[in-house]
């Protein structure tokens, strides 16, 4: 098997000052890739970021501030990779928000903020970064879904509907670049560390006489068989393999890596 080997390709990482999206932008600069981070941190934390992981990997890394929320501000984005960085090979759609509550009192603001930073950004980037990927000869695409792009889960109504939608624009930008050598993928990743799931463990914790080990136990019990929350560091090497030329013919696939939720 081919070595993943990214020198001379530039990536584009949503939501990577933190969480899965840092451990990707950690996994892809120790292959050798040129990085545009991205994050909801000051410019100052941005910057810092990226200098360090210049100086570990010896890569140029830029921080790029842009609220996904604004269509202009998402879209513009890919054009500030290539005026800054001479070009876009690799596109990580990462950034994403959670909001928990019933159907029937899910409020339409939470619903609306779900969708616009989990489904209509990576449309909007995915957009944008096409054309560039086609003219380059070859790009990249990498959704990070969640294991509820596949199944359901209570009090998750937008979360899943948006993560559904990532995985079915996925398989449609798969096939619309599929003789274009690109391609487009997700991954589905099942209970991982970080802090987007820390208020539910928070929560169970509370149940518990606030340990939070029993929390993480009672949080994983009833849907990850593995029982261990995913390091961060797994999920950015798959996300590297990926974009290796050994991944050449995966395309338009929604990968679990879930310690076995989905084999239920």
């Amino acid at each position: 098997m081919n070595e993943v080997n990214l020198k001379g390709k530039t990536a584009l990482v949503t939501g990577s000052t933190q969480g899965i999206g840092l451990a990707v932008a950690q996994a892809l600069a120790r292959q050798g890739a040129d990085l545009a981070l991205h994050g909801l941190c000051t410019v100052q934390e941005g910057e810092e970021q990226a200098a360090l992981l210049s100086q570990d990997w010896q890569v140029r890394v830029r921080f790029m501030p842009a609220d996904l929320s604004n269509a202009a501000e998402a879209r513009a984005l890919v054009g500030q990779v290539s005026a800054h960085l001479g070009g876009l090979d690799i596109l990580v759609n990462n950034a994403g928000i959670q909001h928990t509550a019933p159907v029937e009192s899910f409020p339409l603001e939470q619903w609306d903020a779900v969708q616009a930073i989990n489904l209509r950004a990576p449309f909007l980037l995915t957009q944008a970064a096409v054309p560039e990927l086609r003219r380059r000869g070859w790009g990249r695409i990498v959704n990070v879904a969640s294991v509820h792009g596949l199944v359901g889960s209570v009090h998750k109504a937008a979360y899943v509907a948006a993560k559904h939608g990532l995985v079915g624009l996925t398989k449609v930008v798969a096939l619309e670049t599929a003789t274009d050598r690109i391609t487009v993928n997700a991954i589905c990743p099942g209970w991982t560390e970080t802090p987007l799931i820390e208020p539910q463990i928070q929560e169970r914790a509370a149940r518990h006489g606030g340990d939070r080990d029993a929390g993480v136990r009672d949080l994983l019990a009833a849907k990850q068989p593995n029982l261990t929350l995913l390091p961060t560091a797994l999920i950015g090497e798959v996300v590297a393999f990926l974009c290796s030329e050994a991944a050449s013919g995966i395309t338009g696939a929604a990968l679990p890596v879930d310690g076995g939720w989905t084999a239920q």
